[in-house]
Formats: C-alpha cells, structure tokens, sequence
C-alpha cells in the first residue's frame, strides 16, 4: 500500500490497495465557495513506483481541459510564475510535491473561476501525465436555501441555508431575516465535512398558516472581520384546501359526437385542477377554472369523471357519469367447427352495446334458440345431428342499430342409404344404382357374391360412374348380359352396395326393379298370378313354334347364350305383348270360367289390375328356365301337337 503524507497537516492519506502506485490522483469530485473568498482544493497524486524523478517533481494546473496541446488556462505552475491572467497572484500550491502533496489554494474567487480543474504531474523526461480526474468548482454569490417543493397551511415546515467552509482563514455566519411574525421559530446549525470540503447549515424550523403564504424570509451569510456579505430572501407559498369544485350535470351523448366538461375551483391560492377518468389524469393546470374536450366520443370514454382541485394543502373532487349511446359491437361467436355426429354444443356470443342489445341466434336463415336481451348468449346443442350442420349467426340489435355474426357448423357422421338406391332393367342389361349422404361423402363399392367379385372405381372391366354432390355419392354400375350370370342359369342381378367414410361401413342387397316400357311379366303373390303365367306360356310357345319355321328344323334343339335375361329376344312382338297384358285387366272377370275349363275347378283367382297399380307394389322377379327342344320326362316335355314350352321356376 502506498502511503501518502499532506504536508502542514496530521492527517493521514491512504489511497485502496488496487491503486498499485500507478499513476492515480485523488481530489474531491465537487467543491464550492462563495465569491471573494478563497477555496483550498484538497489533492494527493501518485506515481509508478520504477520512476526516479532526475530533476525533483513538479506539477501543473489546468482549468477546463487536460489536455496541454489545446492550451487550457494555467492556474499554478511550479517551475515558473507563468499563469493565466486571471489566476494572477490568486493561486499558491499548498502540499509538498515531493511528497506527493498537490494542494491548491485559490484567494479572491469570481464566478468566472467556476469550472474543472485538472492536475499534471512533472517528473521530467517522458514522465509527464496529466490525470483525468478533476475538481468541480462551484462559485456562489449567494446562499443556498432548501425550500420544500410543497409548504402545506398548519404542517411543520423546515427551511435549511447553507454556506460553504473551505476557506482557512475565512469561518462563515449564518442568519435568517424576517422572522419576527413567525409562530414560535426554531434555529439549528450544523456543519458538514466530507471529503475535505466542508458546509455549514442552518436550519430554521416552524409551523406556517394561511396568513403566512407570501411572507418574505430571508438567509444571511457572512464572514466576521470582513466585509463579505451574502443574502438570498425568499416568498412563502403557504397552500390551503379548494373551497368547492363546480362540474356539469351527468349527460349523455352519441358515439362520435363531442363533449366539454367544465370544472371550476374556488381556492387560494389557485388550485391543480386535474380531470380522471378512473385512475388515469386526462388533463392538469392550474388555474381557476378547466374544461375537457372530448371529441370524437366511442363506448370506452363511458364512465365516471372526476375534477380534483389539489393545491398542495387539501383536495376536494367532484364527479359526473358521461353516457355514451352507440350501436352493438360485431358480435364474437365461436370459431367454424367440425364435430361428430351426437356431440353437444355450447355456441357463445357476446357483444357491447348502449343501451344492451338483444340477441338472437339464426340458423339458416330461421330463429333457433331464445333471444336474450343481454350482452351474452349461449345456445346449446344437444346430441346434433346431421340436420345440425349449416349456418349460424348471431344477430345483435338495440335502437342504434344492428350487427351480426357467423360461424360454420359441420356434422360428421356414418354413411346413411337413400331410397334412391335400386336395380333396374335398362335396354342394355341391368343398371345399379347405389347412393348414399354422409359426411366425409361415402365411398361406393358394387360387390357380386356370385362372382366374388367386388367394383370399384379402380376396376375397368365393368361400366363403373361416382359422383359426389356435397355429402351425396352416387354409384351406378351397368351389367350386360354377358358374363353376368352364375352356373345355375339364374339372373346376375345379386348385387350388393357397400357404403363407407371413417366413421362406418354398410352393405345393402339392392332390390331388382323394372321400368314400365320393359315390363313383361309381373309375378305376384296375389290371387290373379295364374292368369299371368298362363299368358307368358301361350307367349313362349307362340315365339318357339315362329322359331321353329324360320330355323327349317323343327326338331333342332334351341340352345340360348343366356336364358336369364332371353326375354329381350321377343321385344319384335313387344306391341303385341303389350296389348295382351293391358287385355288382362278386361277378361279378369272371365278368368275363373278359362281356369275351371282347363283345369276342371273351380275357379278362385282375381284379376291382375292395372299396369299403373303394379308399379306402385314391391316388385319381385322370377328366374325364368327356358328350355330347348328336348323330352323330358313328368310334368316338361313335348306336347301331343309338337310345340315346345317352358317350365317357369320362382325363385
């Protein structure tokens, strides 16, 4: 540690260990003194302890800067009496250098001495260096007076004068002025020393009124045996409470109009007026009077204001309630969603408006729900279904006007058949049609168990259409009459339509149906049928005998590629046959005389009825066996006249 020893004192400098004798310098960073009296500016220096000064240590002061190269005035210079004119006989340097003491004294101070002061060490040679630290000067012509930033009517108060020590041979005095009408004043003196600058204080303590604001006191400060003098007064700004604050009537105005709110304050001296809206100060002066203009007004500057008057000794306030009338808001509604068949719903909606709208909940254009006058409605979904899907809105309305709100709703459920889905007979062969609505849209699939085989839109061998119309798919699937038939001769039309999405699978047995213009034979369970097949004999057998002449052969067997679908070979005839089935429901009446003739019973069966009331019952189909021109033994065979017929099977 490097020990430091100021010369004409006692007192003992040590510098921090980390100094490490480099180059450091201390003094104090502010000092102050009044004008025409003189400052000592404390200061001890250190240098690399390697260094030997080979002509003794000198040292400079500089006011301003430390940098020499810019000539900043010389205050004290040890090798010579060089300095700057100001400086002239005021400066003498109080420490010993070789004791690394730099002490300066200053005598006579102006303002214009008022500045830093920096230190340069000479140990000639390179070793010259001037330290970065520096002292700043304070040059006062008159004392300082703390005054409180408040001085409150009937609340102690406390007014502290100060006047620098630095000066050796000159001890201040301190006085206060103009304290005859002050109510029971107390004085207290203190003098502060840090850093080897030292200030005197003297504190003057009493309890103001409301006859005090304005009163002149004044701070003394003197150095006996002398003729320096310094005096500061100052005016008591005594404050008491507001009287009354005035604002306007509670009101109400319209979304974009504008507003003045007027407040005024009766007080003395004049008051802080503030307005608040809350906890929040929109506007402050003070003066005796305030307005606040709102312009542009919108729903968030409804609420209560308030005027405070406060000047520092009370505070009374004020308050009004401004209304703001506007239309609702654009409602918040939930977001668009996808749920799952049987899901419950919570649908939210919530808005502003003045006065509280009323809302209600639309579906697709129709009223769901209840409507509820508040700012907040809820309505509840219970187990949707898929009638549930569509559109919401919620529809907001006051007598300002109206604003509104949609969201999406879109049920997800298992694949469901419609009625559409059948079979038919078409000029080609046979047509299926498959359609079914879910949600994801189905997947359709044909599936032949008598062939195992199952189609889909990957399958090119047979005639294979989808289409999807929103959650509707539509199948169809054409099936001509070659390899379209199982072993047994019967017809291929066991078709199965299978239905699919994520959330189900379904296999349906379409059902054969025919149209109109292709009807032939209609086999029903009703008394009449017999009438029915009877005719389709007769018709058999008038095709087969017309065969038999045009082949020259009489006796050739018929072999048919596909029995089960053989009745387009006779659509030559098809006006004929036409008309005789349409006779059937004439001679109805006379079926029971034909059949007990024939048969030689009597006769229970009812007539067919008409084409038209066919369609309109389930329909069934027969798998209808032809036979060639073979013998057969027991009830099939050739008959005595040669003709061949047909054994027809229901299947």
């Amino acid at each position: 540690m490097c020990i430091l020893y100021v010369e004409e004192s006692t007192e003992l400098l040590s510098l921090p260990p980390d100094a490490s004798c480099q180059w450091n310098v201390w003094l104090p960073r502010d000092i102050s003194a009044m004008t025409n009296s003189c400052v000592v500016i404390p200061c001890t220096f250190m240098y690399p302890s390697g260094i030997r000064p080979s002509r003794g240590i000198h040292g400079i002061w500089y006011f301003g800067q430390p940098y020499p190269q810019l000539f900043p005035p010389v205050v004290f210079k040890s090798r010579t009496d060089v300095v700057h004119e100001s400086y002239k006989g005021r400066t003498k340097l109080l420490g010993d250098l070789h004791q690394r003491n730099c002490t300066l004294l200053i005598n006579n101070i102006g303002t214009e001495h008022s500045g830093r002061y920096y230190f340069r060490a000479d140990l000639g040679g390179a070793n010259i260096y001037t330290y970065p630290d520096f002292t700043e000067l304070k040059v006062l012509d008159q004392p300082n007076i703390d005054v409180p930033e408040e001085i409150v009517s009937d609340e102690s108060l406390e007014l502290t004068c100060y006047a620098p020590d630095n000066c050796p041979d000159m001890t201040p005095e301190i006085q206060w002025m103009y304290t005859d009408y002050l109510p029971d004043p107390e004085f207290s003196t203190d003098l502060v020393e840090e850093s080897n600058t030292a200030v005197l204080s003297n504190t003057l303590t009493f309890t103001p009124r409301p006859m005090h604001n304005g009163q002149l006191l004044g701070c003394r400060v003197y150095y006996p045996n002398t003729t320096l003098a310094y005096e500061r007064l100052i005016s008591l700004d005594v404050k008491y409470a507001p009287r009354s604050v005035w604002v306007n009537a509670s009101s109400e105005v319209m979304e974009g109009s504008s507003v003045t709110l007027h407040c005024e304050v009766d007080s003395n001296p004049p008051a802080r007026i503030a307005w608040m809206f809350g906890d929040q100060e929109l506007l402050w002066d003070t003066a005796s009077n305030v307005s606040l203009m709102l312009d542009d007004v919108t729903p968030a500057n409804e609420g209560i204001y308030t005027c405070v008057g406060d000047n520092g000794y009370g505070i009374m306030n004020t308050s009004l309630y401004l209304a703001v009338k506007y239309p609702p808001h654009e409602p918040v509604v939930n977001d668009s969603i996808t749920v799952v068949e049987g899901t419950t719903l919570a649908l939210h909606c919530s808005t502003q408006g003045s006065p509280a709208p009323t809302l209600t909940w639309l579906k697709d254009g129709q009223l769901v729900g209840t409507i509820t006058a508040d700012e907040l409605s809820v309505l509840t979904i219970v187990e949707i279904t898929p009638q549930g899907d569509g559109q919401y809105r919620c529809l907001a309305e006051n007598e300002h006007g109206r604003a509104s709100s949609s969201l999406n709703i879109t049920v997800e459920y298992a694949p469901v058949l419609l009625e559409e889905s059948k079979c038919t007979v078409v000029r080609e062969g046979v047509q299926c049609v498959c359609m079914a609505t879910g949600n994801p849209e189905p997947t359709i699939e044909f599936y032949l168990p008598d062939l195992n085989i199952t189609i889909n839109e990957t399958d090119g061998r047979y005639n294979f259409y989808t289409h999807t119309d929103g959650h509707t798919s539509t199948g169809m699937i054409k099936l001509r009459e070659k390899g379209e038939r199982v072993d047994n001769g019967s017809p291929a039309v066991n078709v199965h339509c299978s239905i699919s999405n994520a959330y189900g699978r379904e296999s349906i047995l379409l059902e054969l149906q025919q149209e109109k213009k292709y009807m032939m034979a209609v086999i029903v369970g009703t008394i009449g049928g017999v009438a029915v097949i009877a005719f389709i004999i007769a018709a058999v057998r008038y095709v087969g005998h017309n065969n038999k002449k045009q082949n020259g052969n009489p006796r050739q067997d018929v072999v048919l590629e596909n029995p089960a679908l053989y009745y387009s070979a006779v659509k030559k005839d098809k006006q004929n046959l036409r008309k005789k089935v349409l006779k059937t429901e004439l001679l109805g009446s006379k079926f029971n005389s034909i059949l007990e003739e024939t048969t030689g019973e009597d006769g229970d069966y009812q007539s067919v009825g008409t084409m038209a009331g066919l369609e309109r019952q389930e329909l069934n189909y027969a798998s209808l066996e032809f036979i060639g021109a073979r013998s057969r033994e027991g009830a099939s065979g050739r008959r005595d006249d040669g003709s061949n017929y047909t054994e027809i099977k229901a299947k």
